[in-house]
């Protein structure tokens, strides 16, 4: 009898196992510094800690409301108001979701048609594209030119078209560290506007800023109705393991997105979401400070990094700095982020990982700056010799 091979569906043929998450794997193998993957060696505020314990310990166990506790919401509904003047219902328009990685999805798969097209900017995070093609959607790409990583204004109008049905706007972003300006913002929103198209904006990074303010786009004229805003706990509290995210959509886009997250996870973890409402009531005072400590990270890191002979751009935003190669003589990034890890002793993230076309990135490398200032001393260190090793490498 003749049994069927099992297959993989098409859409999955050109996916990779995440780049920043080998990278993790190769740095334990090789006993590195692990300045590829976004998570902070550091502890969370202890009133998020003992928020969590006193959650379990009261037996907030069990499932939450499938959107969200309500507690949570109502905590984001009153931080939208304080800090951007946004409101927030927290009854219709509020998902929370297993964190911003779900949110994402969770938004194309109820907002996009198979043949329908999305807009992303890049470079991007590595996630954006597949979630497109998991929805059905043709990406479509705009660069952000070098080395100020600005769009071209006649590139983005082009790429609107009539089977567009969103762009992904990511602000702080990453990889590049760019804080979007008002202007380049109001450019965005007007051609929303125009083309009848929805903004997924992540905004994961909204808090860590060192230049520049953060502009929800959803504030800007014409954009309350047509913009979907995601952000979470995870680089805001050093929490990235809870998983607790969220997002900010209009009625009736809220209405799909909250189907799709239920059949997706059903909810986020009850404890976790009840602390996170707690860890919100630190406000704007401990936004200002985790702003503050990781501006002297990144005020270590990026001299570090160009008196190493890489050539950073300084971000104004987020907590990774994405740095020219080329230098080093590598023409590839993978072989590089490889190399560096196992004789420098520095795990860092191959910039193709970021792009639609790897050779677009192939002179790239990412380095995060979640670390405590030990570790990023310890990495500066390591990194001084990358140059000495290099030139070694060519002469043998």
């Amino acid at each position: 009898m003749r049994i069927a091979r099992a297959k993989l569906a098409a859409r999955t043929a050109g996916f990779t196992e995440s780049v920043i998450r080998e990278m993790t794997r190769l740095n334990a193998i090789h006993g590195g510094i692990n300045l590829a993957q976004g998570f902070p060696n550091f502890a969370a505020p202890q009133a998020l800690k003992d928020a969590a314990k006193r959650a379990i310990d009261a037996d907030i166990n069990q499932y939450a409301i499938t959107w969200g506790a309500k507690s949570l919401r109502d905590a984001l509904s009153r931080t939208y108001a304080e800090l951007y003047g946004m409101r927030v219902d927290p009854e219709t328009m509020l998902t929370v979701t297993c964190g911003a990685t779900e949110a994402m999805i969770s938004t194309l798969l109820a907002l996009v048609d198979p043949g329908d097209e999305v807009i992303v900017l890049e470079p991007f995070y590595e996630n954006y594209g597949p979630d497109a093609d998991i929805a059905g959607a043709r990406p479509v790409y705009v660069p952000l030119r070098p080395p100020e990583n600005v769009f071209d204004r006649d590139e983005l109008r082009k790429a609107f078209g009539p089977r567009t049905k969103a762009i992904i706007v990511n602000t702080p972003n990453n990889p590049t560290g760019r804080v979007f300006t008002r202007d380049e913002l109001t450019f965005i929103a007007s051609l929303c506007v125009e083309h009848d198209v929805v903004a997924v904006t992540d905004e994961i990074y909204e808090h860590i800023r060192y230049e520049g303010e953060h502009i929800p786009i959803a504030t800007l004229p014409g954009m309350a109705e047509r913009t979907v805003t995601i952000s979470g706990a995870s680089k805001t509290f050093s929490v990235t393991g809870w998983r607790v995210g969220w997002i900010v959509a209009p009625p009736e886009l809220t209405a799909g997105i909250r189907k799709v997250h239920d059949f997706v996870t059903v909810g986020a973890p009850a404890p976790l979401q009840e602390a996170v409402a707690e860890g919100l009531a630190l406000g704007r005072p401990y936004y200002d400070s985790l702003a503050t400590e990781y501006r002297k990270r990144r005020d270590l890191l990026v001299p570090a990094l160009e008196a190493a002979g890489f050539a950073p751009r300084r971000p104004e935003g987020a907590y990774y700095v994405l740095c020219d190669i080329t230098r080093f003589g590598f023409d590839d990034d993978t072989a590089f982020a490889r190399w560096l890890v196992s004789e420098v002793g520095v795990a860092g993230v191959p910039g193709s990982s970021f792009y639609s076309e790897p050779a677009l990135g192939k002179h790239l490398i990412r380095f995060t700056f979640c670390k405590t200032h030990d570790v990023l001393e310890a990495a500066a260190e390591r990194l001084g010799r990358t140059r000495e090793l290099a030139a070694r490498l060519k002469r043998t």
